[in-house]
C-alpha cells in the first residue's frame, strides 16, 4: 500500500509539473505568435442559426442586446457558471434579430481587446469551441454590415481561436469536448473556404474520434446513453453544415449517423422512456425528436439488445436489463456498477427503477450513485460489483471491471426472459451472480431468480437484492410479512418472496439532474450458505 501511495504521489507531482510548464508556455509570447498566424480570408459560408437548435436551449422570449448592462457585464466576481455562459456566447442565440448590430459588434470588439492573448479562463477549450460556433452562426448580428476594420479583426480572432483548438485538442481526454472542438474547427473550415487546412484537420480529428470512441454497433464505448445522444446531435449538426454549404458530405459521417441513429431509436424512440443506467438521468428528448423530424431524419431498430442493454416490450409492458460488461477504464467515468440491474414500465409508468445518477462530481452523491446498492440488483456484503479508483480530484473510473459470463434473451407472445451472469464478485467472494427474469404477459406476472453460484462456500456471506421504486410509489407490507403491495398511480402490484426476509427501506432517487428525492426500495436480505443459493421472487399485477 505504501509503495502504491508513493507511486500515486510521484504521478501527481509529475502531472502538476507538466501542467505548470504547459501554462507557462501558453502564456508566452512564443505561443501567442504561433496561434496568431492568420490569413486575410473571406467569411463566405454563413451557417443558419436554427441548425444549432439541437444543442442550444432556445428561450421563447427573445432579448435585445440593449437590454443587458454591457458596461458591467465583464465584472470579475462572476461565478464560474455565469462566466462560462457569458464567454461562450451561446446567449447570443436568445437575441432578437432586431438588436443593434453595431452594439453586438462593439461587444465582440471589446471582448477581443480584453482577451486578445490566451488566458486560461476565457480561452478554456469548451468555452472557445462554443464561442466560435456562436459568433459564426449569429452572423446576422455579429458580422453583417460591419466596418472593414472590424471584419478583419473578427476573421483574425476566429482563426486565432481555431488555431488554439487545433493545438490543444490532442491533449484532451474528454471526448465530449473533443467533439465540440472538432465541430468548431470544421465550421471554421467551411466558413472560410480559402483556408482549407481547418476543414482537412477537423475531418482528420473527427475520424480519430469515431475510431477511438464508438463501438461496432454505433454506441459510445462508455455505454453512456447521454453521450450517445450528444454524439448524434453534433454529427447531425456537422452534416447539416456540409449540406447547407454545398460541400460533399463524407461517407463516414453518414455511416456514423446511421449507426448512432439506430442506437438512439433502440434506447429512446422505441420506448420514449429514460432508462437510468450508467450515467443517465431524466432528459426528455422530445424536442430533439422534433428537430430530427424537421430535418428529415428517421431511424428504426427492432433489435432486442444493443451495447449490453436488453429491451423487450409490448404495448403495455417494457422490461429492460443491463447485461453488458463494464467499459474499459478510459471510458468508465459515467459507469455505475449495476450489472444485471433492471427496470420495468407498466402503461408508461415506471414500476421498478434504478436510483439514477448524480452528475455533479464535486458532490459525495456522485460516488454514492455509482454504487451497486443504488441499482436494482444484488450486492454482497455491502460491496459494489466493481471497484473504482480516482482519475483525478473529481472523477472516479473503474479499477477492476466486470465481465459477462453468459446472457440470453427470449421474446415470445406469452413468454419473455432476460438472463445473464457476471464475475464481479468472483475475486473477492468466490461467487458468480446469475439472474433470470421471466414475464408471463397473460398473467401480468414477473418471476425472478437470483442465483449465487459459489466456488467456495466455507464462509457464509450476506447478500441484499434491492428493487428501487419511484418517489411517487406507495408500498405496504402484508401481515404475513411475505408480500409487499405496491401502488403505482392507478395500478396495484404485489411483490413476494417466500424463503427470505423482505423489507421496505428508505433510499434516494437521483433520476432528475443533480437533485435528489426520498424514495423507498424493497430489499431481500439473506445469508448464502450453499454452493448454489437461489432466491426466487415474484411481481404480480393485482
Amino acid at each position: 500500500m505504501k509503495i502504491k501511495n508513493f507511486i500515486a504521489d510521484l504521478s501527481q507531482i509529475y502531472f502538476n509539473l507538466k501542467l505548470s510548464l504547459k501554462q507557462f508556455y501558453q502564456n508566452s509570447n512564443f505561443y501567442d505568435k504561433k496561434i496568431s498566424k492568420t490569413n486575410d480570408v473571406a467569411f463566405s459560408y454563413k451557417p443558419s442559426p436554427y441548425l444549432v437548435s439541437s444543442i442550444v436551449k432556445y428561450q421563447k422570449k427573445k432579448y435585445k442586446i440593449e437590454d443587458f448592462a454591457l458596461e458591467s457585464i465583464w465584472q470579475n466576481n462572476l461565478k464560474y457558471e455565469e462566466f462560462e455562459k457569458l464567454n461562450n456566447f451561446f446567449w447570443f442565440f436568445s437575441l432578437d434579430l432586431k438588436s443593434s448590430k453595431k452594439t453586438t459588434q462593439t461587444f465582440i470588439n471589446n471582448w477581443i481587446n480584453k482577451n486578445h492573448r490566451y488566458n486560461k479562463k476565457s480561452w478554456d477549450f469548451d468555452i472557445t469551441s462554443k464561442r466560435i460556433i456562436s459568433w459564426l452562426s449569429n452572423h446576422q448580428l455579429t458580422y453583417e454590415d460591419c466596418e472593414e476594420k472590424f471584419k478583419k479583426k473578427f476573421n483574425q480572432s476566429i482563426q486565432k481561436q481555431t488555431n488554439h483548438l487545433l493545438n490543444e485538442i490532442k491533449n484532451l481526454s474528454e471526448f465530449e469536448n473533443k467533439i465540440v472542438g472538432c465541430a468548431a474547427i470544421i465550421l471554421t473550415g467551411l466558413s472560410y473556404k480559402e483556408e482549407s487546412k481547418y476543414l482537412a484537420d477537423g475531418l482528420t480529428l473527427l475520424k480519430k474520434i469515431i475510431k477511438s470512441s464508438i463501438d461496432n454497433q454505433g454506441f459510445p464505448k462508455s455505454r453512456n446513453i447521454k453521450q450517445l445522444i450528444f454524439y448524434l446531435k453534433y454529427f447531425i449538426l456537422i452534416r447539416e453544415w456540409f449540406k447547407e454549404s454545398q460541400n460533399i458530405i463524407p461517407e463516414y459521417i453518414d455511416e456514423t449517423i446511421y449507426y448512432l441513429g439506430q442506437s438512439y431509436a433502440f434506447i429512446w424512440q422505441n420506448i420514449n422512456q429514460d432508462l437510468l443506467f450508467n450515467g443517465n438521468y431524466i432528459s426528455n428528448n422530445s424536442e430533439f425528436d422534433h428537430y430530427l423530424k424537421r430535418l428529415g431524419y428517421a431511424f428504426k431498430n427492432e433489435s432486442k439488445e444493443i451495447a449490453g442493454y436488453a429491451i423487450i416490450r409490448n404495448k403495455k409492458i417494457i422490461l429492460t436489463m443491463d447485461i453488458g460488461e463494464s467499459p474499459s477504464n478510459n471510458f468508465s467515468k459515467f459507469y455505475q456498477s449495476g450489472t444485471l440491474s433492471f427496470e420495468i414500465f407498466s402503461n408508461g409508468k415506471k414500476l421498478i427503477t434504478n436510483s439514477g445518477y448524480f452528475s455533479n462530481n464535486q458532490s459525495k452523491l456522485n460516488k454514492l450513485s455509482k454504487s451497486t446498492a443504488l441499482q436494482s440488483t444484488l450486492s454482497i456484503e455491502d460491496h459494489s460489483s466493481c471497484d473504482y479508483r480516482k482519475l483525478d480530484k473529481s472523477n472516479l473510473i473503474v479499477d477492476t471491471g466486470i465481465s459477462i459470463i453468459k446472457k440470453n434473451i427470449v421474446f415470445e407472445d406469452n413468454y419473455w426472459k432476460i438472463s445473464g451472469s457476471h464475475n464481479g464478485y468472483l475475486k473477492r467472494f468466490q461467487t458468480i451472480h446469475e439472474r433470470e427474469i421471466e414475464f408471463y404477459p397473460e398473467q401480468n406476472k414477473f418471476i425472478g431468480f437470483d442465483k449465487l453460484l459459489r466456488k467456495d462456500n466455507s464462509v457464509k456471506i450476506k447478500f441484499d437484492i434491492r428493487f428501487h421504486l419511484q418517489p411517487s410509489s406507495k408500498v405496504m407490507k402484508t401481515q404475513d410479512n411475505k408480500s409487499i403491495l405496491i401502488e403505482l398511480e392507478d395500478e396495484g402490484w404485489k411483490f413476494s418472496c417466500d424463503n427470505f426476509n423482505i423489507n421496505i427501506d428508505n433510499g434516494l432517487y437521483l433520476g432528475n439532474k443533480n437533485s435528489y428525492k426520498d424514495n423507498q426500495n424493497i430489499c431481500i436480505s439473506g445469508i448464502a450458505k450453499d454452493k448454489s443459493q437461489i432466491v426466487k421472487w415474484e411481481i404480480t399485477k393485482i
